[in-house]
């Protein structure tokens, strides 16, 4: 089940304490999505990253430029809980694709 978050705030560096819409609540540490690239290359600029909101249609948060984090993974973070079964197949799979392709290379 994917949980929309209902509320968030700035809790310093790169946390954010998000509520979800079940009423569980947690920190999320974004500082590892600075070394993520793409994207997230933007969160290197602290003004930008505290910047963000909540699409309430969609219910996860939300930067400029259309960035976001999907609440599947916001909700595993904050709780401590894990990833949905398809989203950690979906992982799985794609780690060993990169795996497959740095092996043919050699």
């Amino acid at each position: 089940m994917i949980h929309d978050v209902v509320s968030a705030s700035y809790k310093g560096e790169y946390k954010i304490e998000v509520t979800f819409d079940d009423g569980k609540e947690g920190v999320v540490d974004f500082s590892k999505y600075l070394d993520k690239g793409g994207v997230f290359s933007r969160f290197k600029d602290i003004n930008f990253f505290r910047n963000f909101k909540i699409n309430q249609e969609l219910g996860v948060l939300t930067w400029q430029d259309g960035i976001d984090v999907a609440p599947e993974t916001l909700y595993a973070e904050a709780t401590g809980t894990s990833l949905p079964n398809w989203m950690e197949k979906k992982r799985k799979s794609s780690a060993n694709k990169t795996l497959r392709t740095a092996n043919n290379r050699r």
